[in-house]
């Protein structure tokens, strides 16, 4: 195995371990010592790769936004399907729920960085609320802030209220099924489907 391999596999190791970590007990509350015992490694090794505890959480949560944006894709043209999929993922992934979540906690709005992916790709999808209402393509009346909250807000509802599932896998099953089915008609009602040209 060359360095280079090595040092990858330890950088890997560290960064699945700090997403359990900070999934589990936020920034404030994670440990960077058992970050490393987790990852195998030693304390000094992961302030080598990442120079802080906040800069680890900073990399974790941006390559999970990362998978959650290119796992749900929003559709300006189909919201509804859209709060359909990010209802699946968090529902189906509770702990990367979390790890989103905590950020949004506990980081102070004014430490962002000039790239902070959170901010860059809630711009994003922004922009391409307000090109499908340029379009004709979805309501203008609405500030497409508002749209892309209320949306979030109505997909993550169930992902937020862990203690209201059912514990047994099959009633819960059952259950976020019928949940997905509430999400999706309460943004169908808000912002309708709208046939592309």
């Amino acid at each position: 195995m060359s360095a280079s391999t090595s040092a990858d596999s330890v950088r890997e190791r560290i960064v699945s371990a700090a997403k359990a970590e900070f999934s589990q007990h936020g920034i404030a509350g994670a440990r960077i010592d058992r970050i490393a015992k987790a990852a195998r490694t030693s304390k000094e090794r992961v302030y080598a790769y990442f120079s802080s505890k906040v800069a680890l959480y900073r990399f974790v949560s941006a390559r999970e936004l990362a998978a959650v944006t290119e796992a749900t894709r929003m559709d300006p043209t189909d919201l509804p399907g859209y709060a359909g999929r990010l209802h699946d993922y968090f529902t189906g992934h509770p702990d990367r729920f979390r790890l989103i979540s905590w950020g949004q906690l506990e980081l102070d709005v004014g430490d962002s960085l000039p790239h902070d992916a959170f901010r860059e790709t809630v711009a994003h999808k922004i922009e391409q609320l307000r090109d499908a209402q340029e379009a004709g393509l979805l309501d203008a009346h609405w500030d497409p802030v508002d749209v892309l909250i209320l949306v979030h807000q109505i997909s993550t509802a169930w992902a937020a209220q862990p203690d209201l599932l059912p514990t047994n896998d099959e009633d819960r099953a059952t259950f976020l099924a019928a949940r997905r089915v509430a999400v999706v008609a309460a943004v169908e009602r808000l912002f309708p489907t709208t046939a592309k040209n």
